[in-house]
Parts: structure tokens; C-alpha cells; sequence
């Protein structure tokens, strides 16, 4: 079996990863199973720019086949604001539930007709040979005043899609993995990946 792994320690971002390779067959690792490994420094000014670094890191690193994402929340009435801080918008420690509060009281004085938003992802490949492919998937939605829905993880209690009339945390798993930004990321780069293994 084919292994590749993913650059990131985030656990809701693995599952999501572990479900979408499993039907290639594809072993998973993660950042997770490398006790002692250290997060690697996003310093890049897109999305695209942080993924990239991410998988070449971990590709150097590990001799091994690694994929990296950036992904955020992008807010009109913000300027785009979180975007590529998403994580960590509201200070270093990453607290999702602190990062949700603070957009929630940014836009509070933002009428629902402004409340336009999308999730972005860009998924980068690496290989050990240094090839090195990315892509962008989005998901257009709205913001909420309030959380709504206890599944997903980050921001997805308050990203409202309005033809579903849910939001990302009400919808079950294999829907979110079918049309959300990451998912529509990987279908783009299911044609590379096809050629990569």
C-alpha cells in the first residue's frame, strides 16, 4: 500500500484526509505519528505559498511523498480577514472557539447582505524527487450571528450555506467531504495524484 504524508497535526484535518485517500488505497500518515516532529514555520503571504512550504519541509525531511494545506476562512466585510491567520486569528495558541469569538464580535455591526465568506484551501504535493504541484478549491457561504450545529471543527458552526440552509457543522461528514473547499481542492487534484501513483 502507497503511503503519503500529510503535513499537519490537525486531527479533524486527518480524518477528513484518511476518508478521502481511502479509496486509492493509500496509507495516511500524519505529523501525528511522528513523536517529536515540529510544526513548520508558515511564513508565506498565500495560502498556496504555506502549503508549499509545509510539503517541501516534511518531503526533505522524510523522504517520503508529503501534501500540505493552507486553508482559512476569507471574509468580505473583513477585507478577507481571517485568511492565512485563520488559526490562529485570535492569538498563538490556536483556540477555535476564541479564533469563532472574535469574527463573531468583528462583524457584529455587519448586516446579513454583507456577511459574504468562502473557505479556501490550497493543497500542495511534494515529492521526495522535489516535483511540486498545487491547487485551490473554495466554498462560498455566509456568516452567521451564532453557532449552529455541533459537528466540523473551526469555523464551520457559523459558515452557513445558504442552498442547504445549514451550516457546515450540521451537515454530515460525507457531505461536507463532497462539496467543501477542501474536497473541491482534491478534485483537482485527483488527475495529478492519478499520474503521481
Amino acid at each position: 500500500m502507497k503511503e503519503i504524508m500529510i503535513a499537519t497535526k490537525n486531527i479533524g484535518k486527518v480524518k477528513e484526509f484518511e476518508h478521502i485517500f481511502s479509496r486509492y488505497q493509500i496509507k495516511v500518515k500524519s505529523l501525528l505519528d511522528l513523536p517529536g516532529a515540529e510544526d513548520v514555520v508558515e511564513d508565506g503571504d498565500t495560502f498556496e505559498e504555506n502549503a508549499l512550504i509545509k510539503a517541501r519541509t516534511i518531503a526533505e525531511q522524510y523522504h517520503i511523498m508529503a501534501l500540505a494545506d493552507d486553508s482559512g476562512l476569507e471574509i468580505d466585510a473583513l477585507y478577507g480577514r481571517p485568511g492565512i491567520y485563520s488559526a490562529r486569528y485570535a492569538g498563538p495558541n490556536r483556540d477555535d472557539l476564541a479564533n469563532l469569538n472574535k469574527v463573531l464580535a468583528e462583524l457584529e455591526t455587519v448586516d446579513d447582505l454583507n456577511r459574504s465568506a468562502r473557505f479556501v484551501c490550497a493543497l500542495a504535493i511534494v515529492t521526495p524527487e522535489g516535483k511540486e504541484y498545487v491547487v485551490r478549491g473554495e466554498c462560498e457561504g455566509q456568516i452567521l450571528t451564532e453557532c449552529r450545529g455541533t459537528d466540523g471543527f473551526g469555523y464551520d458552526p457559523i459558515f452557513y450555506l445558504p442552498h442547504l440552509d445549514k451550516t457546515m457543522a450540521q451537515i454530515p461528514k460525507s457531505q461536507k467531504n463532497v462539496l467543501s473547499h477542501r474536497a473541491n481542492a482534491f478534485v483537482k487534484l485527483e488527475k495529478i495524484l492519478k499520474n503521481l501513483l
